[in-house]
């Protein structure tokens, strides 16, 4: 047996003059005539051979059969909605300028970013690398959204996680206690260049700058070589370089909040590139 297939037009239409119980005042917020919406409704009671409605001269009730069909009839309309609007949001494009740390945009972002490019791709992501003391500055100028550091509890923008940092060393590098501690680290404005100097002059710990480099991966070859102890993030730690911690005589360092900044008046594709951001960096 072939069941009668249900109009989405009638079934708004169904659903007004359950909401108002007036034909009047559902036409009205449907932006149609009484006329017009009565006949929708004599259709579908004709299609599914019921009554839906006990009409008076002064209210216009729920029959037992459009008690029924309510919440059928609802639900409908949000299956519909959400059909619709997943594959507008499918077909969004736009371009986001996403600026990061560079251990993130090497080893966290991507992941995430391929996530995204899967649900919109049609969107494109701009990605730049590097110190993001500098990058908050340029939001809306040259950056959609911005993952910076900042000291714990500070920097505004939205929490994401929090990062200790951590002193690092090449796994067979022993750290001599005589003399200046060679120490690889990066340019002027990096949160960690100057955490280790506060510290290791804090301590009376002699120290020079034996390596600066822009490049993440150049401060970690030069410690990996032995040659300097750096600081990384504890969630981002190279597989080729140890901890180091009291015990080999440096000094603690404090934790840094990773944290989300978006620019004023964001695309709708920014707004759901930051969104989507938030959701993965924020779990535990």
């Amino acid at each position: 047996m072939n069941l009668p297939v249900l109009d989405l037009d009638v079934v708004k239409a169904f659903v007004a003059v359950a909401d108002h119980r007036s034909f009047t005042r559902a036409a009205a917020s449907l932006n149609r005539t009484q006329s017009a919406v009565s006949m929708q409704i004599k259709r579908l009671e004709d299609r599914l051979g019921v009554e839906l409605f006990h009409r008076s001269n002064v209210n216009v009730d729920l029959s037992p059969a459009g008690e029924g069909l309510l919440g059928y009839a609802r639900r409908l309309l949000v299956l519909n909605d959400e059909a619709v609007g997943s594959l507008r949001e499918h077909k969004l494009e736009g371009v986001v300028r996403l600026g990061v740390m560079e251990d993130y945009g090497a080893l966290v972002v991507p992941p995430l970013l391929a996530g995204f490019v899967l649900g919109y791709p049609r969107v494109n992501v701009e990605m730049e690398t590097g110190l993001t003391a500098t990058m908050t500055d340029r939001l809306g100028e040259a950056f959609d959204l911005v993952i910076a550091m900042h000291p714990q509890g500070h920097g505004g923008g939205e929490l994401l996680r929090r990062e200790q940092a951590v002193w690092a060393a090449g796994s067979s590098h022993t750290v001599e206690q005589q003399g200046p501690l060679p120490v690889a680290l990066y340019p002027q404005g990096c949160l960690f260049r100057k955490w280790a100097m506060e510290a290791l002059d804090t301590a009376r710990r002699p120290w020079r700058l034996a390596f600066v480099s822009h490049s993440l991966a150049a401060v970690e070859a030069i410690a990996a070589e032995g040659l300097a102890v750096t600081v990384v993030k504890a969630g981002t730690f190279p597989s080729r370089l140890r901890p180091l911690d009291e015990r080999d005589g440096m000094p603690r360092l404090p934790a840094a909040d990773i944290r989300l900044h978006r620019a004023p008046n964001l695309s709708r594709a920014a707004s759901l590139l930051a969104d989507h951001l938030v959701s993965a960096l924020s779990r535990p």
